[in-house]
């Protein structure tokens, strides 16, 4: 997965292993992610925060979202980002899913919106939506309650406060 990367010389294969320990930037984003140092303290709470989420629509939306903002390696954190989405969606019953090349750009602008403007309500509404889609296609049959719960989402206080 990460092997042209480091053919390419973008990343050395020693970065490969652990948190990362330079300053990345995202192509195309106002974002900065954390410094290296606050990689090692933000990953615990998240992964403590995924436990004791007990709304599945809030866990796959604040998963995926925090887990980009953090960006806690030098490669493929939209990739690593896109497959816990999908491990938390299988493990609330839920199928896997892809979001398609088509929807990349409003993709990416619901999480630069988050990130930067620090609103996700965009985010959870890209993701509710297509999750919908999906569902309306006939994809996810009987799946339409968890498509409005993570629509909700995008209007719960936890996901929308400032602070």
């Amino acid at each position: 997965m990460f092997a042209p990367s480091v053919s390419a010389g973008l990343i050395p294969a020693a970065s490969l292993a652990g948190y990362r320990d330079g300053q990345v930037y995202i192509r195309n984003s106002m974002h900065v992610p954390l410094a290296p140092h606050a990689v090692r303290d933000a990953m615990p709470v998240f992964f403590e925060m995924l436990e004791q989420e007990e709304d599945a629509a809030v866990r796959v939306a604040l998963g995926h979202f925090i887990f980009v903002y953090i960006h806690p390696y030098m490669d493929g954190n939209g990739r690593m980002g896109r497959f816990l989405m999908n491990v938390m969606l299988a493990a609330s019953g839920y199928p896997w899913t892809v979001i398609p090349v088509q929807r990349r750009d409003a993709y990416m602008a619901a999480l630069e919106q988050a990130s930067v403007q620090q609103n996700i309500a965009p985010f959870a509404r890209f993701l509710g939506d297509w999750f919908g889609i999906r569902w309306r296609a006939g994809t996810w049959r009987g799946r339409r309650k968890g498509a409005k719960a993570l629509r909700d989402c995008a209007r719960c206080p936890r996901t929308t406060s400032r602070g």
